[in-house]
């Protein structure tokens, strides 16, 4: 037996995306996902994606990040699938409903929901405000705490190139105060509509690109005051425009491309 992908990324934040809407696809395990994101001996990518019929939805959308765990969204990859169904998509998560767009010059639109700042909606391990955790790592202090369908935290910094973040993004992801383990987001806004990013995601490492990442960070400054409700955010990988809507949605817009398909034996990933 053997499963076709399609390799797709945006902004450099890359996918394997396998479709099973019609197609018969093997157990999706943590192995096959780690053994597939392996870019020494798997086909590489940050993210799994698995396609699938929905009930509530016009699809179904799995996220199996690098290390083979299951995660609730995926901004990138939600606007990369949706270059690859070419139309205007509702696309079902375990963060929720999202809605991708028909592309423009622009880029490809997604609605990403409404973001949510409750402690125990993060979640975190008690209650605090999150708005301004009132916790530090090594002079990252007083994170912005978002939910954007995953978990987010967000440090306001004067130059976001200078954390040293392959050290502390580890350290802050796997802190017990987030109890399903958090994204790491290191921030310098620029102007009132401009904000530099890296960032942690939790299962995988430093990105090119984080949409999810670059949602919750939007929201965090404009919560702050920082920003205005529409802005634009420059990642390693690129640029990505976020609108935060006054009806409380959060609108992402950006860039996604198919890198090339192919066809791999699941026996060669230990699956049956």
């Amino acid at each position: 037996m053997r499963v076709s992908f399609i390799k797709m990324h945006g902004l450099g934040n890359d996918f394997v995306v396998l479709d099973g809407r019609s197609a018969v696809l093997p157990p999706i395990t943590s192995a096959l996902a780690a053994g597939l994101a392996d870019r020494n001996t798997g086909i590489g990518c940050d993210q799994l994606i698995v396609l699938s019929p929905s009930t509530i939805a016009d699809l179904k959308m799995r996220i199996f990040n690098a290390d083979g765990g299951e995660v609730e969204a995926c901004g990138n990859a939600t606007r990369a699938v949706g270059l690859f169904i070419g139309k205007p998509t509702s696309i079902e998560t375990l963060g929720g409903l999202l809605a991708v767009n028909e592309a423009t010059d622009l880029g490809i639109s997604v609605l990403m929901g409404q973001p949510r700042f409750g402690w125990d909606d993060i979640p975190l391990a008690y209650a605090m405000d999150t708005l301004a955790m009132p916790v530090g790592w090594e002079g990252l202090e007083g994170p912005v705490a978002v939910n954007v369908g995953n978990p987010h935290a967000v440090f306001f910094v004067p130059d976001c190139d200078a954390v040293a973040l392959d050290r502390l993004g580890p350290m802050i992801e796997h802190d017990a105060i987030f109890p399903q383990r958090v994204n790491v987001n290191i921030a310098t806004v620029t102007a009132r509509d401009a904000i530099r990013l890296r960032v942690w995601e939790r299962g995988v490492g430093e990105t090119r690109a984080c949409g999810t990442g670059a949602c919750a960070t939007a929201v965090a400054a404009m919560r702050r005051g920082l920003t205005d409700r529409r802005v634009t955010l420059t990642l390693p990988g690129g640029v990505l425009g976020i609108e935060w809507a006054e009806d409380g949605g959060i609108v992402m817009t950006g860039p996604a491309a198919e890198s090339f398909r192919g066809s791999f034996d699941p026996a060669d990933y230990g699956a049956a």
